[in-house]
This record gives structure tokens, C-alpha cells and sequence, in this order.
């Protein structure tokens, strides 16, 4: 791959990527916002002229295409392994049906467009089921699952310039993948006992993970990913979720904090807003990517949450395609939360298409002169 060569100039400051991050995220004083984005649909890379003409196909290159700050994330082995083998099962004249990474029977459009699978056929239906897969898939003695340290720090040296997350995995949302939205819902129901072993496993693998890497290795934050909500709310029952998933959060939450992490986020997608009491109370402080035409502005939160609660994201996508005056009030309105802290402004999801090109890029430079301080 040839290397990217940005268009814009990376913003002036006096901090470190680090340093900024770091400070930002404990309201404390900053030279500047941290600048990111969430990155980019698929189409984007393809109908954007910014993009085809400089040769940009994906989030990764954008991110040093336009110069933004550096976050990376270190990932364990803290799932499925092995995975599914990916395999096409039929074709029709517009759809593929596949068996996917997680073992779900998918419908996808053949022209890859960027949409939700439509999901035929769960992994995991019956106890049995997950015993199964369990004893294949899910072993804690699996050698895949130790980590070479010497790498790891090889690759992130103490003296970095930039913020390391450490992924902390999943604790219902990758469960989702393999039971589906409905069938997440029903278990709940009908096999409690199962799902509960099934996000204990889930916590088990982190903690493992965690028990290696954290007496070895500095790390800025912890990341992980649930998206076990959406526009109405959470698709799980709060009863189960504050009784089973809370209590694992707190496991996880106490190892983190004991190795001097206390900056954790998850990104879910929806309205989080009924789920952030429990992840609050476990450690889990940060929201991302915060949709607001799900979860409401951003300040609302921050205002009833106070400093307890961090967000990243939190930028109406809908706003961006709304035209430049409507961005300038939108961004206008969140210059406050910046000043105060606790909060890196971002476009709620990635960027989808229909927002103008030229519009997105008045809006990273609006970002520049409102935020760049």
C-alpha cells in the first residue's frame, strides 16, 4: 500500500496526542480539542471525490488523509476462536446468503452496499447449542489466547506519543451477534441460565486477558463494543442487564482501575441514556459515539451526569447533511462542552454519503477554528 500524503495540515498544540487525550478526558486544562472521526461509510470511499482522487479507501487511510490525532486500540483474543469459516451457502439475482464469522446464516446485498445483514438463522438456539460451541470456541486454555508481551510493547513503547486503548471485549453485544436481536430477547426468557454463562464466559476471557497484559504493559483507556440498543431504547431487559451484565462490568471495571485505568468507553449505538447508570456504577464512563437523534444532545447528559461521565462523539450526522448554516449552529452549540472537558466532538456514526462532500469538508475546518483553540 503506498503511503497517504494528507491534504490538510494536523492542528497546532502544545501536547502530545497523549497528553491532550489524557487531560481532555479528565477535564483538565488542554491546548487544543483532540481531533478525530469516527470514520466513513464504504460508499463514501467511492463516491467522494476527495477521496477517488487521492486514492483513499478506507477509515484508516482517511484518518492520516486528513491529518486527525492519534488513538490506537491493542486487541486480545477475548471471543470467539475459532471463528466460523466464511462461507457463500446461495445466490439470488440481488442477495448472498452466507454463513458469516459468528456462525449466523446472512443475507447480504451482492453489491456489498453498506447495510445490516439481514440474519436467517442464529448460531446459538438451546443450551445445548452453546455447550457446544463453548467447548470448540470459547476455551480459556486455548493457546491463541496468550499474548506475546514482548510484542506488544515492542509495538506500543512506554514513551509513545499518542493514547493506547485496551479492548475489554464485549459483554452482551457480540452474544447478540451469535443469538440475533430476537433471539437475545426470548433467552432472556426462556434460558436465563445460559445467557448468564454466556456473559460470564464473556468476562472470563477479558479478566484473562487482563491478568496478562495490565502488570505489563501502560495503557491510556479501555475500549469495548456492546451495541445492545437502539432508537427506542435497550433490546435487553434492564432486570437482567443491572442483575448479569452490571456485576461483570464491575469485575472488569476493579482490575482496570487497579492497574491505574479509570477512562473506559463502549460504543453502542441507540439510546444508551437507561443503560448508563449501571455502567457507571461498574466504571464505564465514557459514551461513544453518542447518536443524538437517539440519545438527545449531548449536553443533557453531561449536564445530569456532571463530571461522573465522559462522551465521545455526539455530532448530528443529520445536521452535517443539513447544510453549512445549520453545522455552524450545531457546532457553535457544543463549543461549551469542549471548553469544559469530558467531551471529543465527532460525527455520531460514521459518516454516511449523503452528506455533501465539500459540506464535510467546511465542517473539519469549523472544528479547527471552534475547537483548534
Amino acid at each position: 500500500m503506498s503511503a497517504v500524503t494528507p491534504i490538510r495540515k494536523k492542528w497546532s498544540g502544545t501536547l502530545t496526542d497523549r497528553e491532550r487525550f489524557n487531560r481532555q478526558m479528565h477535564y483538565e486544562p488542554v491546548d487544543r480539542c483532540f481531533n478525530m472521526e469516527f470514520g466513513y461509510w464504504k460508499e463514501n470511499f467511492s463516491q467522494w471525490r476527495v477521496f477517488t482522487e487521492h486514492g483513499i479507501t478506507d477509515n484508516a487511510q482517511a484518518d492520516e488523509f486528513f491529518a486527525f490525532d492519534v488513538i490506537k486500540t491493542w486487541t486480545p483474543r477475548v471471543w470467539m476462536h475459532p471463528v466460523f469459516e466464511e462461507r457463500v451457502v446461495r445466490e439470488t439475482g440481488d442477495t448472498r446468503v452466507l454463513i458469516n464469522a459468528d456462525g449466523l446464516l446472512a443475507e447480504v446485498p451482492r453489491d456489498a452496499h453498506e447495510t445490516i445483514p439481514h440474519f436467517l438463522e442464529a448460531t446459538i438456539k438451546t443450551p445445548d447449542d452453546w455447550q457446544r460451541a463453548k467447548e470448540e470456541r470459547f476455551r480459556r486454555d486455548d493457546p491463541a489466547r496468550r499474548i506475546d508481551l514482548d510484542a506488544l510493547r515492542a509495538a506500543h513503547p512506554a514513551d509513545r506519543d499518542y493514547p493506547l486503548a485496551l479492548w475489554c471485549g464485549s459483554m452482551m453485544g457480540k452474544i447478540r451477534d451469535m443469538l440475533t436481536f430476537e433471539g437475545i430477547a426470548y433467552a432472556i426468557y426462556d434460558y436465563p441460565e445460559m445467557l448468564e454463562d454466556m456473559v460470564e464466559t464473556a468476562c472470563l476471557l477479558v479478566e484473562d486477558a487482563l491478568d496478562q497484559v495490565l502488570p505489563a504493559v501502560d495503557f491510556d483507556l479501555a475500549a469495548g463494543w456492546e451495541d445492545i440498543a437502539f432508537k427506542q431504547g435497550p433490546i435487553v431487559s434492564l432486570d437482567f442487564y443491572n442483575s448479569v451484565v452490571v456485576p461483570r462490568y464491575a469485575r472488569i471495571g476493579s482490575k482496570l482501575r487497579d492497574a491505574g485505568i479509570d477512562i473506559w468507553y463502549t460504543d453502542c449505538d441507540g439510546d444508551v441514556r437507561p443503560l448508563i447508570p449501571g455502567m457507571l456504577e461498574s466504571g464505564l464512563n465514557t459514551m461513544f459515539p453518542w447518536e443524538v437523534n437517539c440519545a438527545g444532545h449531548p449536553g443533557e447528559a453531561l449536564d445530569h451526569h456532571g463530571r461522573e461521565l465522559r462522551i465521545m462523539g455526539g455530532v448530528d450526522k443529520m445536521v452535517l447533511a443539513s447544510g453549512r448554516d445549520a453545522i455552524r449552529v450545531y457546532l457553535e452549540g457544543l463549543v461549551p462542552l469542549v471548553e469544559r472537558g469530558g467531551f471529543i466532538p465527532f460525527c455520531d456514526h460514521r459518516c454516511p454519503p449523503n452528506v455533501p462532500e465539500q459540506d464535510y469538508l467546511y465542517y473539519l475546518d469549523l472544528k479547527e477554528e471552534l475547537f483548534g483553540m
